[in-house]
């Protein structure tokens, strides 16, 4: 167990020196903004944002369709 908590300990102390994994980390951040600004915009549901707009569109086309046909 010792012996896995050291190579962990050495690893982490690597990662914290080198430039790459600073830029790997930097850009997890800006995935992670990411997402939260397309989960916001999109909605976890179909009631809210863009969701709801896409679900009245469709449902104006699936209307306008019925009563062409």
């Amino acid at each position: 167990m010792l012996q896995y908590y050291i190579k962990t300990t050495e690893a982490l102390k690597q990662l914290r020196t080198d430039s790459n994994g600073v830029v790997s980390f930097e850009y997890v951040i800006v995935a992670a903004c990411i997402v939260a600004a397309v989960t916001a915009a999109f909605g976890t549901t179909t009631g809210t944002g863009i969701g709801a707009a896409l679900t009245t569109a469709i449902g104006k086309v699936t209307t306008a369709v019925t009563a062409a046909a």
